[in-house]
């Protein structure tokens, strides 16, 4: 039997009935793959190449590590860091408009309406909605504020500021278990309910009350399917 069998699929009904039957203070989200499709970090960092914000050196170094990534060579957490950090030496106030194009341009018409009814449900009901990724905080801030998700409640790679300009200083790259550092660091270490689409996302949807798997990966559906935890797929990625 596959995995995909194996793992109980849940309907966009059964989905937010399951969510709203826990009556969650507190719900945790991962962004990228969870609360719309594909990948904004990567994307955002060939879209910058594109437009022309890095250097050629800078796009040479990322692109010998983004390979090395891929071939297993440079771990998620580093490649994830080094994704912010190339930015080094580039105002802040730069990346963040460019962030704000990029997502109104790439990602906005992405964003999984079964999610935005959600979140705005659990909002209206007083839930305290938090947002986890590895991607970029210039990034995930602008996604999420289609949410109406504050920045302060976003947990995102992120590095130092100075003089208002991007530094290599990293502050955090929460995934795998720095997703569960970061949500500790903030006094949540067991919330009532963690969305995530990735085995990356693993580590958090296990302290959770209940886990919710969205969109999984092959990796997450496996392991979706072990841990007995449904599965959702919104309709415009659900599986044929």
């Amino acid at each position: 039997m596959s995995n995909a069998v194996s793992a109980t699929l849940l309907t966009t009904a059964e989905f937010h009935a399951a969510v709203h039957a826990l009556s969650p203070r507190v719900a945790v989200f991962d962004c990228d793959g969870t609360l719309w499709s594909g990948d904004a970090g990567s994307g955002f960092m060939r879209w910058t190449i594109d437009q022309g914000l890095l250097s050629q050196d800078a796009i040479a170094w990322l692109d010998q590590r983004y390979k090395g990534y891929l071939a297993g060579q440079v771990s998620e957490l580093a490649i994830c860091g080094e994704m912010v950090q190339v930015y080094r030496g580039l105002r802040e106030s730069d990346m963040r408009a460019a962030a704000a194009e990029f997502f109104s341009t790439q990602i906005e018409r992405n964003i999984f309406p079964e999610m935005l009814t959600l979140i705005r449900q659990l909002q209206a009901a007083g839930t305290e909605i938090w947002a986890v990724s590895s991607t970029c905080d210039w990034v995930i801030d602008e996604g999420v504020r289609r949410f109406d998700i504050p920045a302060k409640r976003v947990l995102a790679a992120r590095v130092a500021i100075a003089n208002g300009l991007v530094t290599n200083t990293i502050l955090d790259v929460p995934t795998d278990e720095g997703k569960v550092t970061a949500l500790a660091r903030v006094g949540l270490t067991a919330p009532d309910a963690v969305f995530g689409n990735s085995v990356h996302d693993a580590h958090m949807l296990a302290i959770a009350r209940r886990a919710f798997p969205v969109n999984p990966s092959p990796a997450l559906l496996q392991r979706s399917a072990s841990e007995g935890w449904p599965v959702y797929y919104p309709a415009s990625v659900a599986p044929a």
